[in-house]
């Protein structure tokens, strides 16, 4: 069982995005900002704090992260960088994106309505949807997306 926390972190516009964090490895202060897409535009990035998915940026406070990492984890403080971080889900987006779990409930609601009249056709429906759905967040060029088979 892997456990982990949930912290929601609002971007200076008041949008927010909810973190994961496995096994409660970092704590939820090496999420130091986000910026969505439209607040990114006037920030300047460092790649030595920052990630980019797709034009939400996390801001982490890596000299936290190298620190606490390299004490629970089996690694260097220079191998702990913003993808690391991210990508081993150390702190990283709850869902694939921010904002999945709201845009797709329309999609959820259809398909379990869809449940209830013809069960094959559902089945049917919900294995095209996951994987229509997973293609075209790739395509987009979501990060969680792209680990994904």
């Amino acid at each position: 069982d892997e456990m982990c926390t949930t912290y929601i972190a609002k971007c200076r516009c008041g949008k927010g995005a909810s973190f994961h964090f496995t096994n409660n490895i970092l704590p939820e202060e090496v999420v130091e900002n986000i910026y969505c897409p439209e607040d990114s535009a006037n920030i300047s990035f460092d790649s030595s704090t920052m990630i980019n998915d797709n034009g939400w940026i996390i801001e982490y406070n890596m000299e936290l992260a190298k620190f606490v990492c390299s004490k629970k984890l089996d690694v260097e403080e220079d191998e702990v960088t913003p993808e690391f971080i991210f990508d081993n889900g150390y702190a990283t987006w709850k869902e694939l994106y921010p904002g999945e779990q709201k845009e797709s409930l329309a999609d959820r609601i259809r398909l379990k309505e869809l449940s209830k009249i013809d069960p094959k056709k559902y089945f049917a429906e919900i294995k095209d949807w996951a994987n229509s759905r997973m293609k075209r967040l790739k395509a987009e060029g979501w990060r969680k997306a792209r680990n994904i088979a």
